[in-house]
């Protein structure tokens, strides 16, 4: 075995052991050092118990992240969240259809200003509208990007919400009586 995979191997051997001590101090809410012995076991008990009632997801958010990343409202459709998907798809066309145009009349104007310069007869006007039309664009790009960040950040969250209830009487065990008095 060489230096470098000896080097390897107690680096992994030091962040495993690290991690495990981490873990472990974070964890635990009281200073057990201070407790007393059967203190200790009934916390210790009670933390095994919190432990086995464990909340799990129905919708894993990485994975939403990924089907968005992929195809944009993909990730919304897989939390059914579908009012957002129209929304999502439409602001990709939106944008991408005036990317498309702004590239158009830059490449117009570009070639009508390299003619101009090539004929002697240099139009600052078409510099200008060059300039402007590739802005755009850059500006559109820019849009998009954003618009394709948020369309991810939007199927993470959701999909961390999606087992959140919104009921107004979720613990509720007591009939509720409304009384209306005209006066």
């Amino acid at each position: 075995m060489n230096y470098s995979n000896q080097l390897v191997n107690r680096l992994k051997f030091f962040f495993i052991i690290n991690l495990i001590l981490i873990t472990n101090i974070f964890s635990f809410e009281k200073d057990f050092y201070l407790l007393p012995i059967n203190e200790l076991n009934d916390t210790i008990i009670k933390t095994n118990q919190i432990d086995t009632l464990k909340f799990q997801m129905s919708k894993s958010p990485w994975n939403a992240v990924l089907k968005s990343a992929l195809v944009p409202g993909w990730g919304q459709y897989y939390n059914e969240s579908y009012w957002k998907i129209p929304i999502i798809l439409g602001a990709f066309t939106y944008l991408g259809y005036q990317w498309k145009v702004n590239n158009d009349n830059y490449i117009n104007y570009k070639n009508l200003f390299q003619k101009s310069i090539s004929s002697n007869q240099t139009n600052s006007n078409y510099y200008k509208l060059r300039e402007f039309y590739r802005d755009q664009r850059d500006l559109f790009t820019i849009y998009i990007g954003i618009v394709y960040l948020l369309n991810l950040i939007d199927a993470y969250v959701d999909s961390h919400l999606f087992d959140f209830n919104v009921n107004e009487n979720i613990h509720s065990k007591y009939y509720m009586i409304e009384i209306k008095l005209k006066l």
